[in-house]
């Protein structure tokens, strides 16, 4: 008997026969052990960076933005008797006035201490109507604050809601102390004035400046800021 009587006849009550082909039987990739060796696409490779980069600068962004907070956060203000060339004036007229800026400053921003001070400029007139007609009325307090350029702009906001629009606002260098600084001009009776303000993680103050320029108050208010906070 030949083999081809097996290929081409079942046996009695027996199942077909299977035919075999040249074409090569395919496993699945789910039915086979073999791992899939095929490389990454180029395109695919190229996304995973991008994803894996933007992971790393925003972990590094976060760092530093808490490395800031922390850095800042625990900040003291306080009036010293002279800075940057200007004297605390504590007459009750000063102190009057000093107060009236400190209760309303505080009335918008919730402060853990706050202050209100006035500085005489004895470079130029001293206690005559010169030197008070370029006295400092700055006010603050210390806070944390988790936004600090928002909050500064708005109470620059609410600033000009008590002294007129605030124009020409625009950022001025904050020295080494950090944080944001910035200065425009508001109305007074005595016509514009340069206005400033600072804010950090943990400290924000204003100061008005009648009888000066922005340029000369964002230099006189960076040297008292110098002058009067501490971490």
């Amino acid at each position: 008997m030949s083999d081809a009587h097996l290929t081409e006849r079942p046996v009695d009550g027996g199942p077909e026969p299977i035919e075999l082909t040249d074409e090569p039987i395919r496993l699945s990739r789910h039915d086979s052990e073999e791992p899939d060796r095929r490389p990454r696409s180029r395109g695919r490779r190229v996304a995973l960076g991008v994803v894996g980069a933007a992971l790393t600068v925003g972990v590094a962004a976060s760092a530093v933005w808490g490395w800031q907070v922390l850095r800042e956060k625990d900040t003291r203000l306080d009036t010293p008797t002279r800075v940057a060339g200007l004297e605390r004036d504590d007459s009750e007229r000063a102190r009057s006035t000093a107060d009236y800026l400190r209760s309303g400053f505080a009335a918008d921003i919730d402060l853990d201490r706050s202050f209100g001070t006035v500085y005489r400029d004895t470079a130029n007139g001293g206690g005559t109507a010169a030197g008070a007609g370029r006295s400092v009325l700055v006010f603050g307090g210390t806070t944390l604050l988790w936004q600090p350029e928002r909050d500064l702009d708005s109470l620059f906001g609410l600033m000009a809601d008590e002294t007129g629009k605030v124009g020409g606002l625009r950022a001025v260098d904050a020295g080494d102390l950090g944080g944001v600084m910035k200065c425009g001009t508001t109305e007074g009776d005595g016509g514009d004035f340069a206005i400033c303000g600072w804010a950090d993680h943990g400290s924000v103050a204003m100061a008005m400046f009648p009888g000066r320029s922005v340029d000369d108050a964002g230099s006189l208010f960076r040297r008292m800021r110098d002058g009067m906070q501490t971490r």
